[in-house]
């Protein structure tokens, strides 16, 4: 049972997710490159799926052409580009936010702010006492299923971090794209294809060339003129 609930959540989560949303070193200094001018750690690579974030300067050098997300940070909290994630997972679910006119999203939960955090009940709503004879006049927030945050829109969960919670325990939902991929890289084959269509399209490159030549020789030769006409001699 262990194996299979374990096996299930892979499913629903992509490894290298969890390994990002646990990685403490953003911002950090590389002590690669500490005297090289963009030396912050802000990126995360998607294919290496490494507990540790890297600068610029590694990225050019180590990850040229591997899938690479830039985390930024807003209010000291570490968050992430829509544009960039969502070629990865399904955001669906998550509550995003404009930042510095880019749509963003939060990593991790954040700690809730005072005298706030988890009511139902919005700002400026009012309810009556126990006289009976005043109406009640309630507003409802969304709030995020794991950790109470009210919510700007009707989403559920307010951080990846939280839709990951929600799907290990409930098992509603999922960061799998449509058509069963986490990722698909430009160039490669999609991994539903087989060998055999592989060997197709190779093959296919292949003769490609040799069929185009003999189509232009074809051409050549039906285009080509025929020698010079001689007239007749004239009879005497």
């Amino acid at each position: 049972m262990g194996d299979g609930s374990a096996s299930e959540s892979t499913m629903l989560i992509p490894p290298w997710l969890e390994t990002l949303l646990a990685t403490t070193n953003f911002f950090s200094i590389c002590r690669s490159h500490e005297d090289a001018a963009r030396n912050e750690c802000n990126m995360y690579c998607v294919d290496c799926n490494l507990d540790e974030a890297f600068c610029f300067c590694c990225r050019s050098a180590e990850h040229k052409d591997h899938n690479v997300i830039q985390i930024r940070r807003s209010s000291y909290h570490d968050v992430v580009r829509v544009g960039e994630i969502q070629k990865f997972i399904d955001i669906d679910g998550v509550q995003t936010y404009v930042i510095n006119s880019a749509r963003v999203l939060f990593l991790n939960e954040r700690p809730q702010p005072k005298g706030g955090g988890g009511g139902s009940t919005s700002k400026g709503s009012s309810i009556s006492g126990g006289g009976g004879s005043s109406s009640t006049t309630t507003t409802v927030s969304h709030i995020c299923e794991i950790c109470g945050r009210t919510l700007l829109d009707s989403c559920r969960f307010c951080s990846l971090g939280c839709k990951v919670v929600g799907i290990k325990k409930n098992r509603d939902a999922s960061f799998m794209l449509d058509g069963g991929k986490y990722e698909v890289k430009e160039g490669e084959f999609h991994e539903g294809s087989t060998k055999q269509q592989q060997k197709q399209n190779v093959h296919h490159l292949k003769s490609s060339p040799t069929s185009t030549t003999t189509n232009i020789s074809k051409t050549t030769t039906s285009r080509r003129r025929k020698g010079i006409p001689h007239r007749a001699p004239l009879g005497s």
